[in-house]
């Protein structure tokens, strides 16, 4: 476990001492809670970009300048 050192204005300071005091913790731990928050969001959007590459990968029959005729597009709709 490391120790860090942040400098917060006295109102800071004082804010986050009566919010952790009404959640039944302390100042460190909630400054703990919110690093971890933060890193566990910034996985999670990896995973999902991850995720999202390999969907990606798997559409092989889709070109963005196929294009449907009036037509052709109304015909598709009635079957």
């Amino acid at each position: 476990m490391k120790n860090i050192t942040v400098s917060v204005s006295d109102d800071v300071y004082r804010g986050a001492r009566i919010k952790a005091a009404e959640r039944g913790s302390s100042v460190s731990a909630l400054v703990a809670d919110f690093l971890r928050s933060l890193v566990r969001a910034d996985s999670e959007f990896r995973r999902l970009e991850a995720l999202q590459q390999e969907i990606f990968d798997q559409i092989t029959e889709f070109d963005g300048s196929d294009r449907l005729g009036r037509d052709e597009l109304h015909e598709r709709a009635v079957r």
